[in-house]
């Protein structure tokens, strides 16, 4: 059922609130199958009865929506573990027929559908209809029935602004870093840590608090990098100034970050002010590309994975430059499990309404532009189980102040962040995205083995 079911496969759904049980859903959410379906019950069959767990659908609204319990679980009589609710008959066709391959996730920003229950295991949806196997006369009867339940189909559009990056130019991550980031510093308040570390955590036990996961991140960056008092440490993408604040701090150095974000940097000010370490920390905003000066480290957390991947080259010689021989490179950032950067239906929607510029490659493809710019690879660390924790963690923050983000930004992008979060905490847990650190070095000017220690026990209190 390759058309038929090919949006399905990659797609975010919509969710509502999953604090709230099946139990609270209309009658119809819970009964096999309603009569009242008529002929959307012989596609729903077709589509959920091969579900492997439990799960409800209904269409309409209140008293007069009908709908039924599909999978494998039902059988069973086990309870739904989630419910999907569409506006209408007409938006489960809309979905699986069309031109574009994001209909369902501007149905959801449109509130066309709705997900009550438990959105991490709707979100396994995708899988089971991108395995669904139809035999090719099923295939013919579904297509028929979809499209003979109505006439022709309502057109789709998006509900909220894009922006679409080519070249990766510097006007172009300019504006794909303001799209990202300068949604408002107070709706990432609400659901990131104190500091406001926007990358992945460091869990040291399963049951660390997010705070003290952070924290720990921070400190195993600094230690990685032997940062010592009076070196010169270049943060690139400084975010809210977390990492530059933690090092000048804790490890006395002089600190410079830079970020494209205008509010990223007007609150990382306030916070540097505020620590009183105003004579040790700068910030500013710059493009790598402009960077001038050398330094005795350099971290990039967070942020290559908006370079591009042609860009690359150009982003590790830039780095390479600004080092001083012998100097260390730290690199974290997320890559993908297939090389290159294609267009997948999940790497469109990425694009389209979370990262604008937003590009992933093999962890060896990475590597390899490293080496190529001369820089030897000290050490390499996956945090895969980490990022999802981390993910985990958001997600539960901002749904427990859904009514405070949505003053912030809007019932529609917050949509957007929980699903985005949610689904990529998933593909950390798969697998389909890793996140490395990567140390590297800039070669001695007189060759020689690097300034290294012989074994990682530097790396931990």
């Amino acid at each position: 059922m390759d058309q038929e079911s090919s949006f399905f496969t990659t797609s975010p759904l919509r969710t509502v609130d999953s604090s709230r049980s099946i139990a609270s859903s209309a009658d119809a959410a819970v009964r096999p199958v309603d009569p009242g379906l008529g002929d959307w019950a012989d596609l729903a069959r077709r589509l959920f009865e091969p579900y492997p767990g439990t799960m409800g659908l209904r269409i309409g609204h209140g008293q007069g929506s009908v709908g039924g319990v599909f999978g494998r679980g039902a059988a069973q009589g086990r309870s739904p573990d989630f419910t999907l609710t569409l506006a209408d008959g007409e938006v489960l066709r809309r979905l699986i027929v069309g031109r574009d391959p994001l209909r369902f996730a501007d149905s959801y920003f449109r509130g066309d559908v709705d997900i009550e229950g438990d959105f991490f295991a709707a979100l396994t949806l995708k899988d089971h209809l991108r395995e669904l196997h139809l035999p090719p006369m099923q295939r013919v009867k579904v297509l028929m029935r979809i499209l003979g339940l109505s006439g022709a189909l309502p057109g789709s559009h998006s509900v909220l602004p894009q922006l679409a990056v080519r070249e990766h130019s510097r006007q172009e991550n300019r504006q794909a870093i303001a799209f990202h980031y300068d949604v408002s510093n107070d709706f990432y308040a609400l659901w990131l840590d104190a500091k406001m570390v926007y990358s992945c955590a460091y869990f040291e036990t399963e049951d660390t608090a997010l705070a003290d996961a952070q924290t720990a991140k921070l400190e195993h960056i600094c230690r990685k990098l032997r940062l010592k008092p009076g070196e010169r440490f270049l943060d690139i993408g400084c975010g809210w100034g977390a990492l530059a604040i933690h090092a000048a701090k804790h490890h006395g150095v002089q600190a410079h970050g830079i970020t494209l974000s205008q509010r990223q940097l007007a609150l990382a000010q306030e916070r540097i002010a505020a620590a009183g370490l105003g004579d040790r920390i700068t910030v500013e905003l710059r493009d790598y590309r402009d960077m001038q000066g050398q330094f005795d480290k350099v971290s990039s957390v967070g942020m290559f994975e908006h370079v591009g991947l042609k860009n690359l080259p150009q982003y590790f010689a830039k780095v390479h430059e600004l080092l001083k021989p012998g100097g260390l490179f730290l690199n974290h950032g997320i890559t993908h499990d297939e090389e290159g950067w294609g267009q997948a239906l999940s790497s469109v929607f990425i694009n389209r309404y979370v990262f604008p510029d937003g590009e992933l490659d093999l962890l060896s493809n990475v590597q390899r532009q490293m080496e190529f710019k001369r820089f030897e690879i000290l050490d390499v660390e996956c945090l895969r189980a980490h990022y999802a924790k981390t993910l985990r963690h958001w997600v539960d923050g901002l749904e427990r102040h859904h009514d405070e983000a949505v003053a912030h930004v809007g019932e529609a992008t917050y949509r957007v962040w929980r699903l985005y979060m949610a689904a990529c905490a998933l593909e950390f847990e798969s697998g389909e995205l890793g996140i490395y650190q990567i140390l590297g070095s800039r070669r001695p000017e007189r060759g020689g083995p690097a300034d290294q220690p012989l074994t990682r026990r530097y790396m931990y209190p």
